[in-house]
């Protein structure tokens, strides 16, 4: 194997982490902070005190010459930061880096936590790409996962972003839902398709540990939908998404021709990536680091200077991440990297799934199916994994 999968690279895209929501949805497991419902970056002192923190944090971060092509500030929900408080940040990160000329800026908003005046000033502050979390058309399931928006409030934000001329938006919908029927799916994707965005993320619930619906729910027993119910849900999506223009590029995510998201498509390429803010990940300088998930602790790791002590990414390690987040994309992952004996190894431990059509090599790229490679993908990278590291 050649040293191409220790990604060595200039990172010149950033994650910024806005913790804060007005309510913590029912399924979340994310690091974030409940603000209240009336808060927003205005008027809430924590969030004031965040975004110092979060700029002491930009300020140490390593530079190495490069502008920043891609920028997407996650969430919580960044769309509580006021305009003023969005700007200070794209300016923390323009003073350290540079931002290219074209760069890609996506923000994560939640319908009903802004206006079109928020909604200009974000766009006058560098926003191209909005990132909208729909998760399900039906007011009812809205309340069943603790949304704190309703199906008006959709209607209501995507007006105001087609007002406002964002070039780009993605709607964001969750499949499985507790309560959730194949009528009721197929009619959200109809729903977000109607609304013309240039691209749409399609994500299977999972019941996490610690969330509500982790003490509410077990996986495969009502009201969830069967595992079989599930997967008809993702042919059903991949079925009416593809019929109406959109390219499935990756497992999760379908985009109209010349649309999808290049900051996302740094993680699956296994590119280096900076990241900024509680819980956020980076990946620079060869090494993986996640930064304290509670905000007390992250403020006290940046107050001691941001030290990120962990070991570089193996050969090994680098391979196994760069064929679990390739094979997420539809074209796969190149094999020309890696040795003859490495690829017999790989093609041979993935025989079986050769013959059931989840796996296929076409003209050097290991890749898998659309739906069935996709949706057993957990199985085909298990065996892989195991192979490998022996």
């Amino acid at each position: 194997m050649t040293d191409q999968f220790i990604n060595s690279a200039i990172a010149t895209s950033v994650y910024v982490h806005i913790p804060f929501c007005r309510r913590r949805c029912f399924y979340c497991d994310f690091p974030v902070s409940v603000v209240g419902d009336n808060s927003r970056g205005e008027t809430s002192n924590s969030i004031s005190q965040y975004v110092r923190v979060l700029q002491s944090e930009i300020s140490t971060a390593p530079v190495f010459g490069q502008p920043l092509k891609t920028i997407f500030f996650g969430g919580g929900t960044p769309s509580l930061l006021s305009v003023q408080q969005l700007q200070v940040i794209i300016e923390s990160l323009a003073s350290r880096f540079g931002i290219s000329t074209g760069a890609e800026i996506s923000l994560e908003m939640d319908p009903g936590t802004f206006d079109l005046a928020h909604l200009q000033g974000y766009r006058l502050a560098g926003v191209n790409r909005v990132s909208l979390g729909v998760q399900a058309f039906q007011d009812e399931l809205l309340k069943v996962c603790g949304r704190s928006h309703s199906v008006s409030d959709i209607l209501t934000a995507v007006e105001l972003i087609q007002e406002v001329g964002v070039p780009e938006f993605s709607l964001d919908l969750i499949s499985g839902l507790p309560h959730q029927s194949l009528e009721t799916w197929q009619e959200s994707l109809e729903k977000a398709v109607a609304l013309s965005p240039t691209h749409i993320s399609i994500y299977d619930l999972t019941i996490e540990q610690g969330t509500a619906f982790g003490r509410y729910y077990r996986p495969g027993v009502q009201p969830l939908p069967t595992d079989d119910t599930t997967v008809k849900m993702y042919q059903i999506a991949q079925q009416v998404l593809t019929s109406a223009g959109y390219e499935h590029y990756e497992i999760s995510n379908y985009a109209l021709g010349g649309h999808q998201c290049r900051h996302n498509r740094v993680y699956w390429e296994n590119r280096p990536y900076y990241g900024f803010g509680m819980g956020a990940a980076s990946y620079v300088d060869g090494k993986r680091f996640t930064r304290p998930r509670k905000t007390k602790e992250y403020y006290t790791w940046v107050e001691a200077g941001c030290v990120i002590d962990c070991p570089p990414t193996s050969e090994n390690e680098s391979l196994l991440e760069t064929l679990m987040l390739g094979l997420r994309l539809s074209e796969g992952v190149s094999l020309s990297a890696v040795s003859d004996e490495t690829q017999q190894k790989i093609e041979k431990c993935l025989q079986p799934y050769f013959k059931q059509g989840w796996v296929e090599v076409v003209e050097g790229r290991l890749r898998l199916s659309d739906p069935e490679g996709f949706l057993f993908s957990n199985v085909v990278l298990a065996t892989l994994f195991e192979k490998l590291e022996e």
